[in-house]
């Protein structure tokens, strides 16, 4: 008898910062990819906050200047600059990582549901320009995510749920394993740390310096799916395993 294989789509596991654009990039092009071929994927998203890392809000001038950058590489993305008003701009994305964790609750969304609230924070933070940090704003974008119950959402959150994960998960993220936002891991060995990309930094960001993406190769997404979808994944050596 051939043995049937568990009917539970693959799961990758992605940790980000939800206003990292790299990490934006990403997410897009592994879910656009997925959409593109009708293969069925499920997002297990962690949080890797970079503004408890690097004690402050993350520097919206260095956000534009990534944002400018990869938006004109993959226009597709349909990003723009910041242009609410500027007490609108969001000092922190805690809250909004803070929802997708709770949002992973099965009463709530699961995996499913928590990376439709994912999508939806980015779109709302890099191409509507909503401030993601209010509360009444993550629950508006929660209605719009067919997986998410908002109304269950809404009191997971007003029970504090989801804080404690993303600190958790912050500390498990400052070991060597997890290198920053976007890391990608998979069974069967992968691991990807902003997978694609080829860029370099002109200089301190702080002073001056900007970031510089030389290539930009999408294939990356697609080897994956290819991968799960064979019940095998490469190990980031050029060796696969079953």
């Amino acid at each position: 008898m051939t043995p049937v294989r568990d009917a539970q789509p693959p799961v990758v596991t992605a940790w980000s910062d939800i206003g990292c654009p790299w990490a934006s990039l990403a997410l897009h092009t592994l879910r656009a990819t997925a959409t593109e071929r009708g293969q069925d994927l499920l997002i297990d998203h962690r949080a890797f906050p970079l503004e408890l890392f690097n004690r402050q809000p993350t520097p919206k001038h260095i956000v534009d200047a990534e944002i400018v950058m990869l938006g004109a590489h993959r226009p597709e993305l349909g990003w723009r600059l910041w242009d609410a008003p500027a007490w609108e701009y969001p000092s922190s994305v805690l809250p909004a990582l803070e929802a997708v964790q709770a949002a992973k609750a099965p009463e709530v969304g699961g995996l499913r549901g928590a990376d439709q609230l994912d999508a939806g924070l980015r779109k709302a933070f890099y191409t509507e320009h909503r401030c993601i940090a209010i509360h009444s704003v993550i629950l508006d974008i929660a209605e719009t995510c067919p997986d998410v119950d908002a109304r269950a959402l809404e009191a997971a959150l007003a029970r504090g749920a989801g804080r404690r994960e993303v600190y958790e998960q912050w500390h498990e993220a400052q070991g060597p394993a997890i290198q920053g936002s976007p890391h990608f891991f998979a069974d069967g060995g992968y691991a990807a740390h902003n997978p694609g990309a080829t860029y370099v930094f002109t200089g301190d960001l702080y002073n001056g310096g900007f970031p510089r993406l030389d290539h930009y190769d999408a294939g990356w997404a697609g080897a994956l799916l290819d991968s799960l979808a064979a019940g095998r994944v490469s190990d980031g050596t050029g060796q696969e395993t079953a």
